[in-house]
């Protein structure tokens, strides 16, 4: 009902009420039912928010040191490939001069390891020879007729020959086992060869990691720490925390909230009436397109709920209008529209144990009435059953006279 109607119908009551006689100070605020357009709006704010964003992370691997030394400035509009930060890392640097100091180190270890196995493999394989002449001596000798030979002699050579041919062995065994414990710490020494060069590779892939770009177009949004910080420049980070996220601007949304009491009629497909705040040349309307399952607190402070709700901002109108994220709306959530209803003031509802009454004037008293009441608006609310047109509902009974003391 217009305002212009309702005046005219409260007017239009009181007029014929004084025209009965009766004391104008006995007389209550009526307004006198009509069938009339309806129209129950609820009024709301909210923020839009992009329904897809790419987050942007602080490049490197392991969590390596990283300063930010320069980005772009938040807020900014960015296309896919732009650069939006840059980064230095002193101590990534610090750490590959080391790890290639101890890179060329272990190449010297290995030469080293290398030399002195092949140096004692050398020595061994004199002995060896030395022992297999001797051998060989040995044995000519152990083999001779006693008969051209001193007994002694002989008995001698078979000594020398079973000496020898146990000396060979360890001579063998000595070399082999060289052999083996110097492969070993070959082995050893190029494991660790692996291990400082992958950590020389991470370095160098951290020092090529310096600089962030855009994956796609959007808008640059720096994002907030836990103590509602945002990055600054000069400040210490490390790979893979946040930076900001990458907004995509192609779908937007808009996220807002009412109070539950006011907000029991919502669901999807509502419409809504929006624009940005201080510009309502802009307004689109549009459905609720998300609902939120239960109410819940936005503060420790109060105890009120809100249930949020989401409106799909069409992709013409905001490339139209050049919206970004983090513009503050306004909204008006139609909850009802007729040609004609009958609606009441909620000032006029009473509500008493589960049972919602009005007080209605009949021949010159208020009587209550039981009432049936539809979608409920900020300021009236639609009537179902317990009224008729022309019934004059009581919007506010005057004062009780009191007589005056002497």
């Amino acid at each position: 009902m217009t305002r212009s109607l309702r005046l005219a119908t409260l007017f239009a009551g009181l007029a014929a009420l004084s025209a009965c006689g009766d004391a104008p100070e006995a007389t209550p605020a009526l307004e006198v039912l009509q069938p009339a357009p309806l129209e129950l709006w609820v009024e709301a704010s909210g923020e839009l928010k992009a329904a897809k964003a790419t987050k942007l992370v602080v490049p490197g691997q392991n969590w390596a040191q990283r300063q930010l030394v320069w980005m772009v400035p938040d807020g900014s509009p960015v296309k896919a490939g732009d650069v939006v930060a840059r980064f230095g890392a002193e101590q990534t640097q610090l750490e590959l001069d080391k790890a290639l100091l101890n890179l060329e180190r272990n190449a010297l270890s290995q030469a080293s390891k290398q030399a002195e196995l092949e140096i004692g493999v050398g020595r061994l394989d004199v002995d060896i020879a030395q022992v297999q002449s001797q051998l060989a001596i040995a044995s000519r000798y152990a083999q001779a007729d006693f008969a051209a030979i001193a007994r002694n002699v002989v008995l001698d050579a078979v000594a020398d020959e079973r000496y020898l041919g146990e000396k060979r062995e360890v001579l063998d065994w000595r070399k082999d086992q060289s052999a083996e414990r110097g492969g070993a710490e070959l082995q050893v020494l190029s494991a660790q060869r692996d291990t400082v060069a992958m950590g020389v590779k991470t370095r160098e892939d951290d020092l090529g990691a310096l600089e962030l770009r855009a994956p796609h177009d959007g808008v640059f949004v720096l994002a907030t720490n836990w103590g509602g910080e945002k990055p600054q420049i000069g400040a210490q980070m490390w790979a893979s925390n946040d930076l900001a996220t990458l907004p995509d601007s192609r779908s937007l949304e808009v996220e807002l909230s009412l109070p539950q009491i006011e907000a029991q009629v919502l669901a999807v497909g509502q419409a809504v009436e929006l624009h940005p705040a201080g510009r309502p040349e802009e307004a689109f309307e549009a459905p609720i397109s998300w609902l939120a399952s239960a109410p819940r607190a936005t503060s420790r402070n109060s105890p009120i709920k809100y249930l949020a709700f989401k409106v799909a901002v069409p992709t013409d109108i905001g490339a139209r209008h050049a919206w970004v994220p983090g513009q503050a709306f306004q909204a008006r959530v139609r909850l009802k529209s007729a040609d004609a209803a009958l609606s009441v003031p909620n000032l006029a509802v009473r509500s008493d144990a589960g049972q919602t009454s009005v007080r209605v004037w009949v021949d010159g008293e208020a009587q209550s009435r039981p009432v049936t009441l539809g979608v409920r608006g900020p300021a009236r609310s639609e009537v179902l059953e317990g009224l008729a047109p022309g019934d004059a509902v009581v919007l506010a009974e005057p004062e009780p006279a009191t007589e005056a003391t002497p």
